[in-house]
Protein backbone atom coordinates (compact mmCIF):
# COMPACT_ATOMS: atom_id res chain seq x y z
CA UNK A 1 0.00 0.00 0.00
CA UNK A 2 1.00 3.36 -0.73
CA UNK A 3 -0.22 7.45 -0.87
CA UNK A 4 -0.21 9.07 -4.03
CA UNK A 5 0.20 12.80 -5.40
CA UNK A 6 -0.35 14.42 -7.89
CA UNK A 7 1.48 18.03 -8.14
CA UNK A 8 -0.10 20.88 -10.41
CA UNK A 9 -0.32 17.59 -13.05
CA UNK A 10 -1.26 18.93 -16.65
CA UNK A 11 -2.52 16.84 -20.03
CA UNK A 12 -2.37 18.90 -22.71
CA UNK A 13 -2.89 16.46 -26.11
CA UNK A 14 -1.92 17.59 -29.54
CA UNK A 15 -4.15 20.34 -31.09
CA UNK A 16 -3.96 22.20 -27.81
CA UNK A 17 -6.55 20.33 -26.43
CA UNK A 18 -6.09 20.85 -22.65
CA UNK A 19 -7.51 17.54 -20.85
CA UNK A 20 -6.46 18.13 -17.37
CA UNK A 21 -5.77 21.53 -15.76
CA UNK A 22 -3.24 22.13 -12.59
CA UNK A 23 -4.50 19.06 -11.33
CA UNK A 24 -2.97 18.71 -7.25
CA UNK A 25 -4.53 15.86 -5.25
CA UNK A 26 -2.98 14.28 -2.32
CA UNK A 27 -4.54 9.92 -1.88
CA UNK A 28 -3.87 8.81 1.45
CA UNK A 29 -2.37 4.86 2.03
CA UNK A 30 -5.23 2.89 2.42
CA UNK A 31 -7.75 5.30 0.90
CA UNK A 32 -10.61 4.51 -1.85
CA UNK A 33 -10.85 8.02 -3.28
CA UNK A 34 -13.50 8.49 -6.18
CA UNK A 35 -12.85 10.51 -9.50
CA UNK A 36 -16.51 11.55 -10.47
CA UNK A 37 -17.59 13.72 -13.38
CA UNK A 38 -19.61 13.55 -16.42
CA UNK A 39 -17.63 12.31 -19.57
CA UNK A 40 -15.07 14.17 -21.22
CA UNK A 41 -14.25 15.85 -18.05
CA UNK A 42 -10.69 14.45 -17.43
CA UNK A 43 -10.89 11.43 -14.89
CA UNK A 44 -9.65 8.70 -16.85
CA UNK A 45 -6.73 10.53 -18.19
CA UNK A 46 -5.92 11.33 -14.44
CA UNK A 47 -5.93 7.44 -13.78
CA UNK A 48 -4.13 6.55 -16.80
CA UNK A 49 -1.50 9.58 -16.22
CA UNK A 50 -0.88 8.10 -12.84
CA UNK A 51 -0.50 3.74 -14.36
CA UNK A 52 1.89 5.64 -16.77
CA UNK A 53 -0.01 4.64 -19.85
CA UNK A 54 -0.21 8.20 -20.51
CA UNK A 55 2.40 10.84 -20.21
CA UNK A 56 2.04 14.01 -18.20
CA UNK A 57 2.52 17.75 -19.68
CA UNK A 58 3.87 19.29 -17.17
CA UNK A 59 3.94 18.79 -13.10
CA UNK A 60 4.78 15.13 -10.70
CA UNK A 61 3.25 12.34 -9.44
CA UNK A 62 4.45 10.46 -6.97
CA UNK A 63 4.23 7.14 -4.94
CA UNK A 64 5.22 6.89 -1.44
CA UNK A 65 7.04 10.93 -2.01
CA UNK A 66 8.81 8.92 -5.04
CA UNK A 67 8.97 10.45 -8.33
CA UNK A 68 7.23 8.43 -11.20
CA UNK A 69 6.80 10.88 -14.12
CA UNK A 70 9.53 8.76 -15.84
CA UNK A 71 9.10 4.90 -14.75
CA UNK A 72 7.59 2.54 -16.99
CA UNK A 73 4.30 0.85 -15.87
CA UNK A 74 5.77 -2.23 -15.37
CA UNK A 75 7.53 -0.36 -12.37
CA UNK A 76 5.00 1.52 -10.65
CA UNK A 77 3.44 -1.39 -8.78
CA UNK A 78 -0.13 -0.23 -10.06
CA UNK A 79 -2.68 -2.68 -11.14
CA UNK A 80 -5.30 -1.75 -13.44
CA UNK A 81 -9.05 -2.75 -13.95
CA UNK A 82 -10.38 -1.47 -17.07
CA UNK A 83 -14.15 -1.04 -17.91
CA UNK A 84 -14.07 -3.85 -20.65
CA UNK A 85 -12.17 -6.76 -18.16
CA UNK A 86 -9.86 -7.35 -20.49
CA UNK A 87 -9.42 -11.17 -19.89
CA UNK A 88 -7.62 -13.22 -22.12
CA UNK A 89 -10.61 -15.49 -23.50
CA UNK A 90 -8.41 -18.44 -24.24
CA UNK A 91 -7.34 -18.79 -20.67
CA UNK A 92 -8.95 -20.43 -17.50
CA UNK A 93 -9.76 -18.61 -14.73
CA UNK A 94 -6.33 -19.53 -12.83
CA UNK A 95 -4.45 -19.07 -15.74
CA UNK A 96 -5.74 -15.48 -16.19
CA UNK A 97 -4.32 -14.88 -12.82
CA UNK A 98 -1.42 -16.99 -13.39
CA UNK A 99 -0.40 -14.57 -16.39
CA UNK A 100 0.99 -11.26 -14.18
CA UNK A 101 2.83 -13.72 -11.62
CA UNK A 102 4.73 -15.39 -14.08
CA UNK A 103 5.30 -11.74 -15.74
CA UNK A 104 6.88 -11.27 -12.16
CA UNK A 105 9.01 -14.43 -12.07
CA UNK A 106 7.38 -14.96 -8.94
CA UNK A 107 8.36 -18.45 -7.73
CA UNK A 108 5.88 -21.68 -8.11
CA UNK A 109 4.66 -21.88 -4.77
CA UNK A 110 4.31 -18.40 -4.50
CA UNK A 111 2.53 -18.16 -7.55
CA UNK A 112 -0.17 -20.65 -6.27
CA UNK A 113 -0.63 -19.46 -2.93
CA UNK A 114 -1.57 -15.99 -3.94
CA UNK A 115 -3.67 -17.76 -6.67
CA UNK A 116 -5.68 -19.69 -3.88
CA UNK A 117 -6.08 -17.15 -1.38
CA UNK A 118 -7.32 -14.24 -3.74
CA UNK A 119 -9.74 -16.86 -5.49
CA UNK A 120 -11.03 -17.71 -1.95
CA UNK A 121 -11.23 -13.63 -1.25
CA UNK A 122 -13.30 -12.86 -3.97
CA UNK A 123 -15.09 -16.71 -3.83
CA UNK A 124 -13.68 -17.80 -7.52
CA UNK A 125 -12.57 -21.49 -5.78
CA UNK A 126 -15.05 -23.34 -7.34
CA UNK A 127 -14.42 -21.71 -10.80
CA UNK A 128 -10.58 -21.35 -11.63
CA UNK A 129 -10.87 -24.40 -14.29
CA UNK A 130 -13.33 -22.32 -16.49
CA UNK A 131 -13.29 -19.71 -19.08
CA UNK A 132 -14.58 -16.30 -19.44
CA UNK A 133 -17.17 -17.05 -22.04
CA UNK A 134 -18.65 -19.17 -19.68
CA UNK A 135 -18.83 -16.51 -16.65
CA UNK A 136 -21.60 -14.24 -16.17
CA UNK A 137 -20.89 -10.46 -15.82
CA UNK A 138 -20.19 -10.56 -12.31
CA UNK A 139 -17.91 -13.38 -12.58
CA UNK A 140 -15.99 -12.05 -15.20
CA UNK A 141 -15.41 -8.79 -13.31
CA UNK A 142 -14.42 -10.28 -10.16
CA UNK A 143 -12.01 -12.69 -12.24
CA UNK A 144 -10.86 -9.04 -13.22
CA UNK A 145 -10.52 -7.61 -10.27
CA UNK A 146 -8.61 -11.38 -8.76
CA UNK A 147 -5.98 -10.90 -12.03
CA UNK A 148 -5.41 -7.07 -10.37
CA UNK A 149 -5.46 -8.23 -6.54
CA UNK A 150 -3.10 -10.75 -7.12
CA UNK A 151 -0.54 -8.82 -7.66
CA UNK A 152 -0.39 -7.46 -4.44
CA UNK A 153 -0.03 -4.04 -5.59
CA UNK A 154 0.40 -1.01 -4.15
CA UNK A 155 -1.99 0.81 -5.65
CA UNK A 156 -5.01 -0.46 -7.33
CA UNK A 157 -6.85 1.85 -10.12
CA UNK A 158 -10.46 1.07 -11.33
CA UNK A 159 -11.22 2.79 -14.74
CA UNK A 160 -15.16 2.40 -14.26
CA UNK A 161 -15.56 -1.19 -13.63
CA UNK A 162 -19.17 -1.49 -13.63
CA UNK A 163 -20.67 0.10 -16.24
CA UNK A 164 -20.95 -2.99 -18.50
CA UNK A 165 -23.43 -4.42 -15.63
CA UNK A 166 -26.99 -4.39 -15.14
CA UNK A 167 -28.66 -2.22 -12.49
CA UNK A 168 -29.16 -4.53 -9.76
CA UNK A 169 -25.21 -6.65 -10.36
CA UNK A 170 -24.21 -3.04 -10.44
CA UNK A 171 -24.97 -2.91 -6.58
CA UNK A 172 -23.78 -6.51 -5.73
CA UNK A 173 -20.89 -5.49 -7.25
CA UNK A 174 -20.37 -2.13 -5.46
CA UNK A 175 -21.06 -3.71 -2.15
CA UNK A 176 -18.51 -6.34 -2.88
CA UNK A 177 -15.99 -3.88 -4.05
CA UNK A 178 -16.46 -1.39 -0.70
CA UNK A 179 -16.16 -4.68 1.37
CA UNK A 180 -12.89 -5.88 -0.05
CA UNK A 181 -11.49 -2.82 0.06
CA UNK A 182 -12.19 -2.20 3.50
CA UNK A 183 -11.14 -5.86 4.06
CA UNK A 184 -7.45 -5.02 2.26
CA UNK A 185 -7.28 -1.41 3.01
CA UNK A 186 -5.67 -0.93 -0.49
CA UNK A 187 -4.69 2.50 -1.93
CA UNK A 188 -7.21 2.71 -4.09
CA UNK A 189 -8.37 5.57 -7.16
CA UNK A 190 -12.19 4.29 -8.39
CA UNK A 191 -13.20 6.54 -11.97
CA UNK A 192 -16.82 6.54 -12.39
CA UNK A 193 -19.24 9.00 -13.93
CA UNK A 194 -21.86 7.69 -11.72
CA UNK A 195 -22.72 10.06 -8.24
CA UNK A 196 -25.13 7.33 -6.88
CA UNK A 197 -21.97 5.03 -6.89
CA UNK A 198 -19.24 7.80 -6.04
CA UNK A 199 -20.83 8.44 -2.92
CA UNK A 200 -21.82 5.22 -1.22
CA UNK A 201 -18.00 4.14 -2.33
CA UNK A 202 -15.68 6.81 -1.65
CA UNK A 203 -13.69 7.47 1.57
CA UNK A 204 -13.25 11.07 -0.45
CA UNK A 205 -15.08 12.13 -3.51
CA UNK A 206 -13.15 14.40 -5.82
CA UNK A 207 -15.71 16.12 -8.33
CA UNK A 208 -13.90 17.20 -11.75
CA UNK A 209 -15.63 19.57 -14.07
CA UNK A 210 -13.62 20.42 -18.25
CA UNK A 211 -10.12 18.87 -16.41
CA UNK A 212 -10.37 20.83 -13.19
CA UNK A 213 -10.70 19.97 -9.76
CA UNK A 214 -14.04 21.00 -8.27
CA UNK A 215 -13.83 19.85 -4.56
CA UNK A 216 -12.73 17.06 -2.71
CA UNK A 217 -13.89 15.60 0.41
CA UNK A 218 -16.29 12.81 1.83
CA UNK A 219 -19.40 12.02 0.56
CA UNK A 220 -21.68 13.85 3.00
CA UNK A 221 -19.72 16.68 3.04
CA UNK A 222 -20.20 17.30 -1.02
CA UNK A 223 -23.47 16.13 -0.37
CA UNK A 224 -24.09 18.69 2.81
CA UNK A 225 -21.25 21.54 1.50
CA UNK A 226 -20.90 22.13 -2.25
CA UNK A 227 -18.55 24.76 -2.92
CA UNK A 228 -20.59 25.65 -6.17
CA UNK A 229 -23.43 24.91 -8.43
CA UNK A 230 -21.87 22.63 -10.46
CA UNK A 231 -20.84 20.36 -7.28
CA UNK A 232 -23.99 20.91 -5.55
CA UNK A 233 -26.79 20.02 -8.97
CA UNK A 234 -24.06 17.45 -10.28
CA UNK A 235 -24.36 15.21 -6.58
CA UNK A 236 -27.88 14.13 -5.38
CA UNK A 237 -30.43 12.49 -7.17
CA UNK A 238 -31.92 14.13 -8.12
CA UNK A 239 -29.45 16.97 -7.56
CA UNK A 240 -29.95 20.63 -6.06
CA UNK A 241 -32.56 22.88 -7.00
CA UNK A 242 -31.00 26.09 -8.10
CA UNK A 243 -32.73 29.61 -8.14
CA UNK A 244 -31.86 33.31 -9.37
CA UNK A 245 -32.97 35.23 -6.74
CA UNK A 246 -32.24 38.08 -4.77
CA UNK A 247 -31.78 39.29 -0.59
CA UNK A 248 -34.33 42.01 0.25
CA UNK A 249 -34.72 43.71 3.73
CA UNK A 250 -38.20 44.48 4.91
CA UNK A 251 -38.81 47.65 6.72
CA UNK A 252 -39.29 45.25 9.83
CA UNK A 253 -35.49 44.27 9.70
CA UNK A 254 -35.79 40.63 8.46
CA UNK A 255 -33.92 39.28 5.82
CA UNK A 256 -35.62 37.81 3.09
CA UNK A 257 -34.91 35.60 -0.30
CA UNK A 258 -36.89 35.83 -3.15
CA UNK A 259 -38.38 32.96 -5.13
CA UNK A 260 -40.13 33.93 -7.99
CA UNK A 261 -43.05 36.37 -6.27
CA UNK A 262 -42.67 34.90 -2.67
CA UNK A 263 -40.51 36.31 -0.46
CA UNK A 264 -39.04 34.08 2.30
CA UNK A 265 -37.58 34.88 5.81
CA UNK A 266 -33.97 34.11 6.30
CA UNK A 267 -33.17 32.20 9.65
CA UNK A 268 -30.88 33.83 12.07
CA UNK A 269 -28.49 31.28 11.92
CA UNK A 270 -27.82 31.87 7.63
CA UNK A 271 -27.71 35.61 8.57
CA UNK A 272 -25.35 34.84 11.20
CA UNK A 273 -22.65 33.03 8.36
CA UNK A 274 -21.87 36.88 7.02
CA UNK A 275 -20.06 39.05 8.23
CA UNK A 276 -22.17 41.68 7.08
CA UNK A 277 -25.33 41.14 5.02
CA UNK A 278 -25.72 44.31 3.63
CA UNK A 279 -22.56 43.50 1.10
CA UNK A 280 -24.98 41.09 -0.31
CA UNK A 281 -28.53 42.66 -0.64
CA UNK A 282 -30.42 43.49 -3.61
CA UNK A 283 -27.59 42.06 -6.02
CA UNK A 284 -27.86 39.01 -8.24
CA UNK A 285 -27.53 35.54 -6.12
CA UNK A 286 -28.54 31.74 -6.86
CA UNK A 287 -29.96 30.04 -3.87
CA UNK A 288 -29.91 26.44 -4.13
CA UNK A 289 -32.55 23.69 -2.00
CA UNK A 290 -32.29 20.01 -2.06
CA UNK A 291 -35.74 18.28 -3.18
CA UNK A 292 -35.98 17.30 0.75
CA UNK A 293 -35.97 21.31 1.74
CA UNK A 294 -39.67 21.07 0.19
CA UNK A 295 -42.64 19.52 2.14
CA UNK A 296 -46.48 19.74 2.54
CA UNK A 297 -46.75 18.86 6.21
CA UNK A 298 -47.64 21.91 7.56
CA UNK A 299 -44.77 22.26 10.56
CA UNK A 300 -43.41 25.11 9.46
CA UNK A 301 -44.30 29.33 9.39
CA UNK A 302 -47.16 29.76 7.12
CA UNK A 303 -44.63 32.67 5.61
CA UNK A 304 -42.40 29.73 4.58
CA UNK A 305 -45.39 28.72 1.92
CA UNK A 306 -45.63 28.97 -1.77
CA UNK A 307 -47.17 27.59 -4.35
CA UNK A 308 -45.98 25.36 -7.64
CA UNK A 309 -47.87 23.80 -10.67
CA UNK A 310 -46.86 20.03 -10.80
CA UNK A 311 -46.18 19.34 -13.85
CA UNK A 312 -43.98 15.84 -13.26
CA UNK A 313 -44.87 12.41 -11.06
CA UNK A 314 -42.52 9.43 -10.15
CA UNK A 315 -43.75 7.18 -7.99
CA UNK A 316 -40.75 5.42 -6.62
CA UNK A 317 -42.64 2.80 -4.07
CA UNK A 318 -41.07 4.49 -0.94
CA UNK A 319 -40.84 7.83 -1.83
CA UNK A 320 -42.50 10.78 -5.05
CA UNK A 321 -40.04 12.35 -7.09
CA UNK A 322 -42.44 16.02 -8.37
CA UNK A 323 -41.74 17.79 -11.29
CA UNK A 324 -43.01 21.31 -10.68
CA UNK A 325 -42.98 25.19 -11.62
CA UNK A 326 -43.50 28.53 -9.96
CA UNK A 327 -45.95 29.72 -12.74
CA UNK A 328 -46.50 33.74 -13.23
CA UNK A 329 -49.39 32.66 -15.22
CA UNK A 330 -51.85 29.40 -15.43
CA UNK A 331 -50.04 26.44 -16.31
CA UNK A 332 -50.23 25.85 -20.40
CA UNK A 333 -49.50 22.73 -22.21
CA UNK A 334 -46.46 24.86 -23.96
CA UNK A 335 -45.20 24.84 -20.40
CA UNK A 336 -45.76 20.83 -19.91
CA UNK A 337 -43.79 20.43 -23.03
CA UNK A 338 -40.67 22.80 -22.28
CA UNK A 339 -40.47 20.86 -18.73
CA UNK A 340 -40.57 17.36 -20.15
CA UNK A 341 -37.78 18.31 -22.68
CA UNK A 342 -35.46 19.26 -20.26
CA UNK A 343 -35.65 23.06 -21.37
CA UNK A 344 -35.14 25.89 -18.71
CA UNK A 345 -38.38 27.39 -17.93
CA UNK A 346 -39.27 29.67 -15.34
CA UNK A 347 -38.79 28.94 -11.66
CA UNK A 348 -38.50 24.73 -12.62
CA UNK A 349 -38.02 22.50 -9.39
CA UNK A 350 -38.34 18.96 -7.82
CA UNK A 351 -39.72 17.79 -4.59
CA UNK A 352 -39.32 14.29 -2.39
CA UNK A 353 -42.44 13.85 -0.64
CA UNK A 354 -43.82 11.37 0.72
CA UNK A 355 -45.25 8.30 -0.98
CA UNK A 356 -48.62 8.16 0.38
CA UNK A 357 -49.06 12.08 -0.58
CA UNK A 358 -51.84 12.40 -2.99
CA UNK A 359 -51.03 15.06 -5.77
CA UNK A 360 -51.71 15.00 -9.62
CA UNK A 361 -50.11 16.70 -12.82
CA UNK A 362 -51.42 19.81 -13.03
CA UNK A 363 -52.54 20.55 -9.87
CA UNK A 364 -51.24 23.81 -7.95
CA UNK A 365 -50.02 22.53 -4.68
CA UNK A 366 -49.15 24.52 -1.53
CA UNK A 367 -45.85 23.20 -0.20
CA UNK A 368 -43.47 24.51 2.54
CA UNK A 369 -39.43 25.67 2.40
CA UNK A 370 -37.51 24.34 4.98
CA UNK A 371 -34.71 28.09 4.52
CA UNK A 372 -32.84 26.51 7.23
CA UNK A 373 -31.59 24.23 4.16
CA UNK A 374 -30.69 26.54 1.96
CA UNK A 375 -27.48 27.24 -0.20
CA UNK A 376 -26.50 30.76 -1.51
CA UNK A 377 -24.13 30.90 -4.68
CA UNK A 378 -22.59 34.27 -5.63
CA UNK A 379 -22.90 35.52 -9.60
CA UNK A 380 -19.92 33.39 -10.15
CA UNK A 381 -21.63 30.08 -8.60
CA UNK A 382 -19.07 29.80 -5.53
CA UNK A 383 -20.81 29.21 -2.36
CA UNK A 384 -21.52 31.97 -0.06
CA UNK A 385 -22.44 30.17 3.30
CA UNK A 386 -19.67 28.48 4.84
CA UNK A 387 -22.16 25.22 5.42
CA UNK A 388 -25.99 24.12 5.73
CA UNK A 389 -27.91 25.09 8.56
CA UNK A 390 -28.83 21.94 10.61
Amino acid sequence: MASVSFLHVNKIYTGSTHAVRDFSLEIKNGELLVLVGPSGCGKSTILRMLAGLEEISSGEIRIDSMKVNQLAPQQRDIAMVFQNYALHPHMSVRNNMLFPLKMMRLAKEEQLRRIRETADLLGLTQLLDRRPKSLSGGQRQRVAMARALVRNPAVLLLDEPLSNLDARLRLQIREEIGALQHQTRRTTLYVTHDQVEAMTLGHRVAVLKDGILQQVAPPQILYEQPANIFVAEFLGSPGMNIFPTVLGRKKTGIVTLDIGRNRLPLPEHILRQFDTIEDFLHIPLSAGLRPEAFSCDNTLPAENQIAVSVTGIETLGHEKIVSAVLPDDPLQEADFQAVASGQPHRQAMTLRLPARFNVEVGARLKTQVDTARLHLFDAKGNALLSSPAK
